[in-house]
């Protein structure tokens, strides 16, 4: 995954759909990511979640993957980026700056909401491609007017790519509120048992959706080149048509 700052005329911006695997399970697994621009990997194990990565890998190639780390120690970052995967979301409190060493790796920090503005000000002069506001998703999890004015404040902050994690059910309407307010791009949980095309369904949601121009000079806009299986070189994935 990578970022790149947007050109001073930009076309329509789009809203980056990111799936968030709930079960590290490959059966069907085409069915439930498509129409995701990413797919992602929740591990807090290291030696289970790195073969499962590469299995996804290989079911899907169609796609940048990426591992959201969990308490991984200094020594498992080491491995993590030789496991293959494009990016990598890691928590800011307990990630060892050792990810530092793979220059090629996507990355991705995970900040809490009550960070203060310096702090985010630090955070977006920092060697990372973008930002994910850290979030719980319990029970019945629905978007607020408060999580509105802490996306619009990180926005504000920010000339870094935002992500943020959503419901499954997200509305057109809030979608639209999440692009005007400048997020960049969004992460939604799948599971075995949630309806396969349900991104598929948000997938066309957003590409009817029409957001406004990126507000700031130099903002970024999210892009998800990737490595090649293959090959192993960085491809980048084709920009819209009238670009």
């Amino acid at each position: 995954m990578g970022f790149r700052a947007a050109e001073p005329v930009s076309p329509k911006p789009k809203l980056l759909l990111i799936a968030s695997l709930a079960q590290a399970n490959v059966d069907g697994l085409a069915d439930y990511v498509a129409g995701a621009d990413a797919g992602l990997l929740p591990i807090s194990k290291l030696s289970s979640g790195a073969k499962t990565i590469q299995k996804i890998c290989q079911v899907v190639s169609n796609i940048p993957w990426g591992v959201w780390l969990r308490d991984i120690g200094r020594g498992g970052i080491k491995q993590i980026v030789k496991v293959g995967c494009d990016f990598v979301v890691f928590p800011a409190a307990n990630t060892s700056l050792a990810i530092l060493q793979d220059d090629e790796l996507g990355k991705i920090l995970q900040v809490e909401a009550s960070l203060s503005e310096g702090l985010l000000r630090a955070v977006d002069e920092l060697p990372i491609d973008a930002v994910l506001i850290d979030g719980e998703q319990e029970g019945e999890y629905f978007l607020t007017w408060h999580h509105l004015m802490l996306f619009q404040r990180f926005a504000d902050l920010l000339t870094k790519p935002l992500l943020v994690c959503i419901p499954s059910n997200v509305t057109a309407n809030e979608l639209q509120a999440l692009g005007e307010a400048g997020v960049a791009g969004v992460i939604v949980e799948v599971a075995v048992g949630q309806p396969a095309g349900r991104l598929s369904e948000l997938r066309q949601t957003i590409d009817k959706l029409t957001f406004p121009l990126l507000r700031k000079p130099g903002k970024a806009k999210a892009l998800l080149p990737y490595i090649s299986r293959e090959t192993g070189i960085v491809t980048e994935e084709e920009e819209d048509e009238e670009e």
